[in-house]
């Protein structure tokens, strides 16, 4: 695999920053992630956090190197996190459980699939247009979709999200054969909802990621002034051949060199405790088995047509 990418996030007008970012790769698959933590629930970083180390561990145990199935690896780790959040708020007698959007995308073999859960967003970008995006978990998104009224609907308000006491929502999009010079860029609602999409399309498209990552979260702090959200992006190009390298989380990246058991990662532990040794060993390897049995049963389907 070839590809540039570029991270960078922000705190805005808020106490603290709850958004996370990451990206995982092997010598023939890639995982990008950004989850944001929910506000009005304890702890939205340590959610976040738990989500990309989760879903980053099943990577690594999954990739050898490729993703047998990518569709069911998706929803299997998006899951798992899900588990994971919640076992450390019982753990904890927590009244309440911390919570947070998560979006994933994994690239291998030249395609992309992705999944989201809530209102963090994947946006697709190829010549100069939109080629697809994620849509929100909202009651606003809802409302749009059904042609109603969105007079008054709070964009904030979410149906479903990791965390939560019920079982989330998500949707698995792809694959997409990806072209040369192809542009998938996950980001928070911060960055969103003070930048429109024509104009990330535009940015995205004239520009590096190298260069349009920063040039989208400046203009989103300045959109929203002193009431700004954590506004955080990761994005990737496929195929660059622009070999890049700056302190704030961008490079070049070309894996051939690796071994193909051999395993990479920008996600590190954080928050307030060691949560990649909290992570619970027995769900994860729970998850992994429920990924495998829906391998093989898509396998058998396949045989049987």
């Amino acid at each position: 695999m070839k590809f540039s990418v570029f991270q960078l996030s922000r705190r805005g007008g808020r106490e603290k920053n709850e958004d996370r970012m990451g990206y995982s790769y092997t010598r023939e698959s890639g995982v990008f992630l950004l989850a944001d933590g929910m506000g009005g629930h304890p702890q939205g970083e340590v959610a976040a956090q738990i989500a990309l180390q989760t879903v980053s561990a099943m990577f690594q145990r999954e990739a050898r190197p490729t993703i047998g199935n990518v569709a069911a690896f998706l929803g299997g780790s998006l899951m798992a996190a899900h588990h994971q959040i919640v076992r450390y708020a019982s753990g904890r007698a927590m009244l309440d459980t911390p919570r947070t959007t998560m979006v994933a995308a994994v690239v291998q073999e030249g395609q992309a699939s992705w999944v989201h859960c809530g209102d963090s967003r994947l946006y697709v970008v190829r010549g100069g247009r939109l080629l697809d995006r994620t849509r929100d978990h909202s009651y606003l998104e809802a409302q749009v979709k059904t042609g109603k009224s969105i007079e008054g609907v709070n964009r904030n308000v979410l149906f479903t999200c990791l965390g939560s006491t019920v079982r989330p929502m998500y949707d698995v999009t792809g694959p997409i054969k990806l072209l040369r010079g192809d542009k998938i860029m996950l980001c928070s609602d911060g960055l969103w909802s003070s930048v429109n999409d024509d104009a990330i399309v535009s940015a995205l498209s004239a520009l590096s990621v190298t260069e349009a990552i920063p040039t989208l979260v400046q203009q989103a702090l300045m959109n929203a002034g002193d009431a700004s959200d954590n506004v955080t992006a990761l994005a990737m190009e496929w195929e660059s051949s622009v070999s890049q390298d700056f302190d704030s989380g961008s490079g070049f990246t070309e894996t051939d060199s690796m071994n193909e058991d051999e395993f990479a990662s920008t996600i590190q532990a954080g928050g307030p405790e060691a949560l990649i040794d909290d992570l619970d060993e027995d769900a994860i390897e729970r998850s992994i088995a429920e990924i495998n049995a829906a391998i093989q049963r898509t396998a058998t389907a396949v045989k049987k047509r």
